[in-house]
């Protein structure tokens, strides 16, 4: 397991779309991907793209493959990189479920994910590989 923990910035315009999206959502689970930019370990990222969860679930999400495509060719429009994906869990924690740790293919991806569980929204960042989640350092920047 690549033991390199990444630094993830989210500006807090993003993260308060997202923080709508999950909200509105709710209680299913909201979803998207994130792109932005990577240097020196450290990822930026500059858009996220709220898609449809077409499973309509509380306890997990497809992103709708037309939605998926159309926010891949607005990333390269505008020259941003994929980074990965975020979600929210509704009424669990802000950590990858059993599921959430099967279904992550792609080893190179930053995971977000939102909880509304508690008093306060939580949003964590995770790199997960080889079936273990580890924490990012996630900074959200005015």
């Amino acid at each position: 397991m690549n033991e390199q923990t990444l630094t993830v910035a989210l500006c807090r315009a993003e993260y308060e779309a997202m923080l709508r999206e999950a909200k509105e959502r709710a209680p299913q689970e909201a979803c998207g991907l994130i792109a932005g930019t990577e240097e020196n370990g450290s990822r930026v990222i500059r858009k996220v793209y709220l898609l449809e969860n077409t499973d309509h679930s509380a306890e997990h999400f497809s992103l709708n493959p037309a939605e998926q495509l159309a926010a891949i060719r607005d990333m390269r429009q505008r020259a941003l990189k994929p980074l990965g994906n975020w979600h929210s869990h509704p009424a669990t924690p802000s950590r990858p479920s059993e599921e959430d740790i099967r279904l992550a293919f792609d080893q190179t991806a930053t995971y977000l994910i939102l909880s509304l569980a508690g008093e306060a929204p939580v949003l964590n960042a995770f790199h997960i590989e080889q079936g273990f989640a580890r924490k990012e350092n996630l900074m959200i920047k005015d």
